[in-house]
């Protein structure tokens, strides 16, 4: 089987690759633009494996896309994307032609090459905001800054495709990852990095915006069983049911790394920062028989001693 991994020098597609190589004798063509975000660090180890083949180009580069993406494939995984609220704040032209853009120049292709199935790597942001309850599959999607909104027409444009075309598709919405491979400018290995470097931790308001939490293996595990045994057409949420507000992670980031909360710098908050994230799982749980395994504390430990044991990786980033 030949899978096309997009944005597969990132945080979470790497992972994924080192999923697929550790369980599968899959071909793997792996396509990255290798932006800020994308580092072939994060694929060093695998870099002698038969069955991983790199290329370096812009999803929206059609005439590349066509040269890579041939009619042997038989799934993709679109992990490439912008991902950072604060940088779409700033410039949100880049998120619409890579997140938008750069996903139609694949179904388009997807479509030529008759593939088995689309998975579109999505996130829980889409759905917006919300105080009580948590978001199921078939809930209306609100999202409240660039990046959300880039990625929800992505998922639209997704879901057009299965209708309008007949693609087999699906979309995987998930909770916050975080583990080993994180770029440096998220909370957890931003905070961990700064400890290490004696830096202040810069927390947002008042601490108390709330997401969940799901350690990047678990994610991948998730990932898997959708692209093979998803139901067509179907968005599936992958969450860990381990909320947290962004004070209690940086504690229990300080707790672990025997640091006081004296290192807590409060900044000004965010424009448009949503309040609290949470995911319905019942659905991946039921038709896929798929559950988290790794406990939030234990995925934090191991994380920590992650960067600790890579500050090569992680210092020239910083």
């Amino acid at each position: 089987m030949k899978i096309l991994i997009t944005g597969g020098a990132g945080f979470i597609g790497s992972n994924f690759i080192h999923y697929l190589l550790e369980n599968y004798d899959d071909q793997i063509i792996n396509i990255d633009k290798l932006t800020y975000a994308g580092n072939l660090d994060n694929l060093r180890n695998i870099s002698s494996a038969k069955n991983h083949k790199f290329y370096q180009g812009d999803i929206i580069n059609k005439d590349f896309i066509e040269e890579v993406f041939d009619k042997s494939v038989d799934y993709v995984v679109n992990f490439a994307a912008e991902t950072h609220v604060d940088r779409s704040i700033d410039n949100s032209n880049k998120f619409i032609k890579t997140n938008v853009e750069g996903t139609q120049v694949l179904l388009d292709r997807a479509l030529e090459c008759d593939i088995k199935n689309f998975v579109q790597i999505s996130t829980d942001e889409v759905y917006g905001s919300i105080k009580k309850g948590k978001f199921n599959e078939n809930n209306m999607l609100n999202p409240n800054n660039p990046y959300a909104a880039s990625k929800a027409g992505a998922d639209f444009l997704v879901k057009s495709y299965n209708n309008t075309y007949n693609l087999p598709v699906n979309i995987t919405r998930s909770s916050n990852n975080y583990g080993p491979y994180q770029y440096p400018e998220k909370l957890i290995p931003l905070f961990i990095t700064n400890i290490m470097q004696d830096k202040k931790l810069p927390l947002y308001g008042d601490g108390k915006n709330i997401r969940d939490w799901i350690y990047v293996k678990d994610n991948c595990r998730a990932i898997d069983l959708i692209m093979r045994k998803g139901k067509n057409g179907e968005i599936y949420n992958i969450g860990a049911n381990n909320e947290k507000t962004n004070l209690e992670i940086t504690k229990a980031i300080l707790k672990i790394m025997n640091k006081d909360e004296s290192m807590i710098r409060y900044v000004k908050d965010r424009p448009g920062h949503d309040y609290r994230y949470a995911l319905n799982n019942e659905k991946i749980k039921s038709e896929l028989e798929w559950q988290p395994r790794i406990s939030f504390n234990k995925g934090l430990i191991k994380t920590i001693k992650w960067y600790q044991n890579n500050k090569k990786w992680w210092k020239k980033l910083k």
